[in-house]
């Protein structure tokens, strides 16, 4: 794939990899956001049928089992393929799957459609975090990894506002035809600036290609192959991959197997942090917020798409907290006191929710508390943002080691697409039988997540990814302060000494 050169060198290119990341983003959250308001849509319901609740839930979920699909293809293509090829290929299916949903007449071509832009966002989302996370220096990459997500936020927005409005431009096929075209739209944009941002280095480097890999890092920096930034980043790189490489060539059958590095592990740590994303009930709230403030808030159809566009605004505020001040937060502290946050807004909004007439209450009380339960609902979006939207997205590929990032960052963003797929599919019926009740069930997920972080996942906050791997030789099992002692290491030996010591040691 031909590269453009269409930015220049330095801080405008590193402003173009930054921004063709967050508009692919931008589409990854309008793609997840459009529907919500479109399947309450009159001429949409009547064109597929009135569909049910079980039939609607699978035409919005299987967008869903598309991406998880997505992520198994690049488990099996992205090596191959390189970062910018990968990206690529995820905008032609998405914009071929939006041709097919903005044409479809009939549930079938709806579902295949869906699938097959969901194949794309699975491609992009293992994709997109890993390139940028391997052109962007250390003590950068939680900010700007986590503008990804942030940017996830602002799609979900504008897809909501843009339902919102145009139902009252039209209630026929355009009302809902024109926001699903939009995504053609973004996946254009996509594509050309992808044309114009290099190649990964250290995937260049992996394959051989040093001399290319040198030209990116000089371009990036702003450099010369002399640079003495340029020439430590080099050799962090070619000595992870020596450390990596000493057992031969990695397979993916072995991508599960122990070494020195941790592989297994890491890829387990990166599965269950993206499992952690979605199984606290996000999808509950984006995908269903305006179905659940009519079914159980009471509120009207107009009504319930309007707070429901202003509750996806807080997901856009909350994710600016990381976005300033995620490398200086860390990883760990935001994702406990998050996930303890989103229990206690999903209970409240279940007590609240409780006072029904059905169970002997006032109809003055339900609609009191019922409204009030409308609060927690902007308060999870916000805790949400600001903890388990974004670290996530920063944690999975900044823990795995590069012979395996790419499959292993493919196998975390499956974790998210398969439980995305489960909770979309489970919500309609929760909704409808469980009522109140179903918000007890993702309080109780959210509060089995802190102290899994607390004992099973590492600090990598500030630590290159090349550290990353000697993080893991040197833990020995102390979770909670392995980066403090890996940045004391790095500090005392003049700039990471120790980690290419270290390598040598584990060599010999």
């Amino acid at each position: 794939m031909v590269h453009l050169k269409l930015f220049g060198r330095g801080r405008p290119l590193q402003i173009a990899i930054m921004v063709t990341c967050q508009l692919a983003f931008i589409l990854f959250g309008y793609d997840q956001g459009v529907f919500s308001g479109i399947v309450g849509n009159a001429d949409w319901r009547e064109t597929f049928g009135y569909p049910g609740s079980s039939l609607e839930g699978i035409i919005v979920s299987i967008y869903n089992l598309g991406a998880f699909s997505g992520c198994i293809v690049a488990f099996f293509v992205g090596e191959k393929l390189g970062r910018r090829k990968s990206m690529w290929l995820a905008m032609i299916f998405i914009i071929i799957g939006a041709i097919l949903q903005t044409t479809s007449y009939g549930v079938p071509q709806i579902l295949v459609a869906r699938y097959i832009t969901g194949i794309g966002t699975g491609i992009e989302t293992s994709t997109v975090p890993m390139y940028q996370s391997e052109l962007v220096e250390a003590h950068k990459r939680g900010r700007v990894v986590s503008s990804e997500p942030l940017f996830v936020g602002v799609g979900i927005v504008i897809a909501y506002f843009f339902d919102y409005g145009i139902s009252f431009a039209s209630t026929g096929p355009l009302a809902w035809r024109l926001p699903i075209a939009c995504q053609i739209l973004f996946a254009i944009v996509v594509v050309i600036m992808v044309c114009g941002v290099p190649e990964s280095p250290r995937y260049l480097y992996a394959k051989g290609r040093n001399d290319e890999a040198m030209q990116v890092l000089c371009d990036v920096y702003n450099g010369t192959p002399d640079d003495p930034k340029i020439a430590r980043e080099q050799k962090d790189i070619l000595d992870a991959l020596r450390l990596e490489r000493m057992h031969g060539e990695y397979k993916w059958s072995q991508i599960f197997k122990r070494d020195e590095v941790q592989t297994g592990r890491r890829v387990l740590l990166a599965y269950g942090m993206q499992f952690m994303n979605q199984i606290g009930g996000i999808n509950l709230v984006v995908y269903y917020v305006p179905t659940a403030l009519q079914l159980n808030v009471g509120l009207t159809r107009n009504l319930s798409l309007l707070i429901g566009g202003f509750v996806q605004t807080m997901f856009f505020f909350g994710s600016l907290v990381p976005t300033f001040l995620l490398d200086r937060m860390g990883r760990r502290r935001p994702m406990m006191w998050g996930s303890f946050g989103l229990a206690i807004s999903m209970m409240l909004i279940s007590v609240l929710l409780s006072f029904t007439e059905a169970r002997g209450y006032t109809q003055k009380l339900n609609k009191a508390t019922s409204s009030a339960s409308v609060a927690f609902f902007f308060t999870y979006m916000f805790i949400f943002g600001a903890s388990a939207n974004c670290i996530p997205w920063v944690y999975v590929p900044e823990i795995l080691p590069l012979h395996a990032r790419a499959k292993g960052t493919a196998i975390g963003i499956s974790s998210n697409w398969l439980w995305n797929f489960v909770v979309v599919m489970i919500t309609p019926t929760l909704i409808n039988k469980l009522q109140w009740q179903a918000y007890l069930i993702f309080m109780c997920t959210n509060l089995a997540f802190v102290p899994l972080v607390y004992f099973c996942y590492p600090e990598t906050s500030n630590l290159t990814l090349e550290e990353v791997d000697y993080l893991f030789i040197s833990l020995s099992g102390d979770v909670e302060h392995g980066a403090e002692k890996m940045s004391e290491e790095k500090r005392g030996s003049e700039g990471g000494a120790a980690f290419v010591e270290d390598v040598n040691k584990v060599e010999k």
